[in-house]
């Protein structure tokens, strides 16, 4: 038992040791004024950002926004680029026809769509969550389909000598093997949606964390933009291992062997 308690505390010591040494040479950096307070705030100006925004309920409302618009648009992409990835994994010639098409689209920054997504939906949360479709749809569907790509197709035949066709593969054999795959897939997709809501409510939103620092900058307020920085961060670190916790499940740790 002792031996076992020393990962998880090395696993919180450490860290702790980081976020020590980073909070102490953020305060010097401050006080020496390297750079202007308005450049550079304090941890003292960031906490009493944070107070102020939850007073006002400003800062739970935009992470609300921001959470809703992340949920719908990467769901979308979910229920969308994984049957796809499914269908082009085991379909050599539809893969063949339409992977460069998917590339192209997956290489394409979604911020370049920002000018259609503003004209197609005006403002507000249409235009955020479709930017956030189109960041996270395609590097899922080639995740998804080059995980069932790599499945040895012994597995396929096997399942074809027991009778399993069809939807029953899929369910059986097909989906089994590429769990552990997908998961990482969402994990990685889930982080694209996150930073890109940013972005897309910067241009086109009037909340959310993105709008919060849009509106700061305007008003010079970096103490704020700060304080939504850290709630960025931690929220996505929070759906990361949302997302990580899948993998723990015992029936997702059964994908096969390479």
């Amino acid at each position: 038992m002792k031996n076992a308690g020393k990962p998880i505390s090395l696993s919180v010591l450490l860290p702790a040791m980081v976020l020590a040494a980073a909070l102490t040479l953020w305060t010097i950096v401050s006080r020496l004024h390297v750079f202007p307070e308005y450049a550079f705030p304090s941890p003292q100006a960031v906490a009493k950002s944070f107070v102020e925004e939850i007073r006002a309920g400003r800062l739970f409302n935009d992470i609300e926004a921001s959470l809703f618009r992340v949920v719908v648009g990467f769901m979308l992409s979910v229920v969308t680029g994984v049957p796809v990835g499914l269908w082009l994994g085991q379909q050599t010639r539809a893969r063949m026809a339409l992977l460069p098409a998917v590339n192209f689209n997956r290489n394409l920054s979604p911020l370049a769509w920002i000018p259609f997504a503003i004209l197609w939906f005006q403002v507000g949360d249409k235009a955020a969550i479709f930017l956030i479709y189109m960041a996270s749809v395609f590097p899922l569907i080639l995740a998804t389909m080059s995980a069932v790509a790599t499945i040895p197709k012994v597995y396929f035949r096997v399942g074809q000598d027991f009778g399993m066709m069809g939807w029953e593969r899929l369910t059986r054999v097909t989906l089994p093997a590429i769990l552990p795959q997908l998961v990482t897939a969402l994990r990685v997709t889930a982080g694209i949606a996150w930073v890109v809501v940013v972005a897309a409510e910067m241009v086109g939103c009037q909340d959310g964390l993105g709008y919060g620092i849009y509106d700061a900058r305007n008003g010079l307020r970096t103490d704020t933009v700060v304080c939504y920085m850290i709630v960025i961060g931690l929220l996505g670190v929070g759906i990361d291992r949302l997302l990580a916790g899948l993998a723990k499940l015992p029936s997702l740790r059964w994908g096969y062997e390479r």
